[in-house]
């Protein structure tokens, strides 16, 4: 594939670095809103994940629902009839429904603190066997974040509707709303026992890899939705450092979570030049460190600098928009501890190894996420680095390959994994490549193993060659 890049034909610029402008630079409000859809992504992104959000819309619909309908009932007293008298046979004593809504709210608020409590004290053990990483898809846990929002939300409808509830000027007992705070009671003790339930189960380590490499597969889902068919290993040439001769900097430091392709093409194409992302999505980034190489570096000025910055979202912490290695990164850490010496677990460090091959499985069977971007075609725009299959496999394998050289059950499975991975795949150079990591595998382990181990990995390692997948 050829492509052609505007090149720069007036006089380079000496120090990209410090590259100044004649025009005046953009009030800080407008970059915020020329960079407000890669906000909105993140805030979605938060607020479909985060521990705070969900419960706080939760806790303030109730709430309102409680004032707003003891607000009607006094408007409109006749609706306290459809409340059947055995339900709520006082409808002249406001003491009894002070005392109703008092004790649902403070038993609630008592449950929540009781509960959590022991919550966050699980999952402080869990991230200390595991991998404090795993404590992202505990956040994103939608039962939880229900759970809080529920009982919060309880809460917030008692305290709301509370104040209806009075003797003085006038009597008044808001009957049809305590008949739904005793709706709301039994609807917590129900969801608090679904709650230990699913807690007891989301703590366990098989259900938290197979959520983190549910999640890694729906990244790769979106970034890669074709099937991988023989065009997909072709590729074009890289722009020459010569072409792209301007360095933005950038302007603070984190990791990059997430890049709005879009956005950096029109941007490219508006400005008539040509630019590539030097770090992929998940590294670091320090603050003035050069994040892209533009072409034509005189194009460039300091606002439109940042214009190009606001479409790629750094944050402090890596996350699961676009960055498969991340939820690759999470398996290994947990099969790791569990086959350290002092966990000494060789069967979760298994499970890890089962799912980190589906993740790759899955990658293979899709078509690479596209490198270069053009607009118009044959005039490329952007060029945005992803992690390759190699990268990947020894990402997942390394490591764990490693530190299991002594352990038969790992080594073993290991082999089997490499096995099953070639046996879905048809290009000669990705099986030679797993290959290539079984026989390290087996050389590492000689002298490490037992005679009878060693014969099993070397059988699986002649199926691997045929691309077979292994059987025990």
């Amino acid at each position: 594939m050829t492509h052609s890049v505007e090149t720069n034909t007036d006089t380079a610029v000496d120090n990209p670095l410090n590259f100044r402008s004649s025009r005046p630079l953009l009030p800080y409000g407008l970059d915020m809103i020329r960079s407000f859809p890669v906000f909105l992504r993140s805030a979605l992104y938060v607020i479909r994940g985060g521990f705070l959000i969900r419960p706080f819309v939760i806790a303030l619909t109730l709430g309102i629902a409680g004032a707003v309908l003891s607000a009607i009932e006094e408007r409109v007293p006749d609706i306290r009839a459809i409340v059947p008298s055995v339900l709520f046979p006082s409808h002249a004593d406001p003491q009894v429904a002070q005392a109703i809504l008092v004790s649902i709210a403070t038993s609630t608020m008592t449950v929540v603190s009781i509960v959590f409590a022991i919550l966050l004290m699980t999952l402080t053990l869990a991230s200390t066997q595991f991998s404090p990483r795993i404590l992202v898809s505990f956040v994103r846990d939608r039962v939880t974040q229900w759970t809080l929002g529920i009982f919060l939300g309880t809460f917030s409808y008692c305290i709301a509707a509370l104040p209806a509830a009075r003797a003085l000027p006038y009597t008044f007992v808001p009957v049809l709303t305590v008949a739904g705070a005793m709706t709301l009671a039994p609807i917590c003790v129900g969801w608090l026992i679904y709650f230990i339930h699913h807690i007891s189960n989301a703590i366990s380590v098989n259900n938290i890899v197979d959520r983190i490499r549910r999640e890694a597969e729906a990244v790769i889902d979106e970034l890669m939705p074709d099937r991988r068919c023989a065009a997909s290993f072709i590729e074009a040439a890289e722009p020459s450092a010569q072409e792209l001769d301007f360095i933005v900097a950038s302007r603070q430091s984190g990791y990059i979570r997430f890049v709005d392709i879009g956005r950096l093409r029109s941007l490219a194409k508006s400005y008539g030049v040509c630019l590539r992302l030097e770090r992929r999505v998940g590294h670091f980034i320090p603050e003035g460190v050069g994040l892209l190489r533009v072409s034509r570096g005189d194009r460039v000025s300091p606002e439109r600098a940042r214009q190009l910055l606001t479409a790629i979202d750094i944050g402090p912490t890596r996350t699961m928009q676009q960055d498969v290695e991340f939820g690759i990164v999470q398996i290994v850490d947990v099969a790791l501890r569990a086959i350290s010496p002092a966990i000494n677990d060789p069967t979760t460090a298994i499970s890890c190894v089962d799912q980190l091959g589906c993740i790759l499985i899955r990658w293979l069977g899709r078509a690479p996420p596209r490198r270069y971007h053009y607009d118009p075609p044959h005039v490329l725009r952007v060029v945005i680095p992803w992690s390759s299959f190699d990268g990947l496999l020894d990402l997942a394998f390394e490591q764990i390959r490693h530190y299991s050289i002594a352990d038969a059950a790992v080594s073993l499975r290991l082999m089997r994994c490499l096995g099953d991975i070639a046996s879905v795949v048809d290009d000669p150079s990705i099986r030679s490549r797993l290959l290539d990591r079984g026989k390290c595998l087996v050389a590492d382990c000689n002298g490490r193993l037992r005679g009878a181990d060693i014969e099993r990995l070397r059988q699986r390692l002649a199926r691997l060659e045929f691309g077979v997948a292994v059987e025990d």
